[in-house]
């Protein structure tokens, strides 16, 4: 991890194995979402390399997947909820996450993309929900988030297919914020996260509050929500100009 004022950068360093994930590594960026200096207000994810991240590294999955059936079945659920620790904190409220994502983002790959706020893409991107091939389902958070953004039945084929999805098609349905040349990702992720951090930090974060939870509530749910956001703020802005 590392930080740059208000921006932290993640970076998965595998890139032998294209950034294939461990529990080890599941662990670090535990971590890092834990100890995360709380004046950050961006985070970005990214693999190195020429993929973002190949999934789960299959030469431990044995050995993991042994260890995980000879536990009670509480205990199993509470490692995997340990692993889930691990994407979750990119949904936090007060930060924007953006996953900065190039060649394969496979699996446990595709979740970790789907954990962030925003996807940018190359053009070279390869998504794919791959769990269903190895007999299992993806537990890493990724199923609620794929439906928000593609729907049930599109998100139900993805999964139970497998099948690889590019990056024109991931822009075509939105999952992906934009799509660029390979050589232009690391511009664009910094050109929007400019954008989001010339946005006022409170502001931002309302937003976000508000978006995150306007498909729960009822259009008198969500004005509501939008007017104590707003109050909010007008005192916030009114206090700070006296």
């Amino acid at each position: 991890m590392e930080r740059e004022g208000p921006v932290a950068t993640v970076t998965l360093c595998r890139p032998a194995v294209l950034n294939a994930q461990t529990p080890a590594m599941w662990s670090v960026l535990r971590r890092i979402g834990r100890d995360l200096p709380g004046d950050v207000r961006v985070v970005v994810m990214r693999g190195l390399g020429r993929a973002f991240s190949a999934g789960l590294d299959l030469s431990l999955a044995q050995r993991s997947f042994a260890e995980l059936s000879a536990l009670p079945e509480e205990e199993a659920a509470r490692r995997i909820a340990g692993f889930q620790e691990a994407f979750s904190w990119l949904r936090r409220p007060d930060l924007l996450t953006i996953a900065a994502v190039q060649g394969h983002a496979i699996g446990a790959g595709f979740q970790l993309a789907l954990a962030c706020d925003l996807r940018v893409l190359a053009e070279d991107a390869q998504l794919a929900m791959a769990e269903v091939s190895l007999g299992l389902v993806p537990d890493l958070g990724g199923t609620k988030r794929l439906v928000e953004l593609v729907g049930y039945a599109r998100a139900l084929e993805i999964c139970v297919t497998g099948r690889r999805v590019s990056a024109a098609e991931a822009e075509r349905v939105g999952l992906a914020n934009l799509v660029v040349p390979a050589a232009d990702l690391d511009g664009a992720v910094a050109d929007l996260v400019a954008a989001v951090l010339a946005g006022a930090r409170d502001a931002v974060v309302e937003i976000k509050a508000l978006l995150a939870g306007a498909a729960a509530r009822s259009y008198a749910e969500q004005e509501a929500a939008e007017r104590a956001a707003q109050v909010r703020r007008i005192r916030d802005l009114a206090g700070a100009g006296e």
